[in-house]
């Protein structure tokens, strides 16, 4: 890449230039808002007639008709009959007899018997040392104020 010195110069013209131009807008703005635009007459002009067209009516058609055609003759048919089919009989099968089974007897197992313990004995606590009596700090009196 080119690095491109620009001249102290240069940058100075540059400013100088923005400046003036800005200034000048300014005051052209200011100059046109202190100025109040002349008064235009506003032309009257005619309304403009409108012709009134003729409603459109539209034509009549007639109803279209339909012709008639002969009802068809249709033979009537017999219901054909279903033959009787003969009841199959189906032998009667003995249902199976389960055998009763006898309840299992369940032995009786006796309980176990816990030795009986001796209550353990706790200890004696040491006697906590006796530390000496502090005579209680006295408060002076405040004074009443009258």
């Amino acid at each position: 890449m080119a690095y491109h010195n620009h001249s102290p110069l240069f940058l100075l013209l540059l400013i100088t230039l923005s400046s003036v131009t800005c200034s000048r807008i300014q005051a052209e703005a200011r100059n046109l808002l202190e100025t109040t635009p002349p008064e235009v007459p506003k032309p009257e002009l005619p309304l403009p007639q409108i012709p009134t067209l003729p409603k459109p009516e539209l034509p009549t058609l007639r109803k279209p008709e339909l012709p008639t055609l002969p009802k068809p003759d249709i033979p009537t048919m017999t219901k054909p009959e279903i033959p009787e089919v003969p009841k199959s009989e189906i032998p009667e099968v003995p249902k199976p007899e389960i055998p009763t089974v006898p309840k299992p007897e369940i032995p009786a197992v006796p309980k176990p018997e816990l030795p009986t313990l001796s209550k353990p004995e706790v200890p004696k606590l040491p006697e906590l040392p006796k530390f000496p009596e502090l005579p209680k700090p006295t408060v002076p009196e405040v004074p009443k104020s009258p």
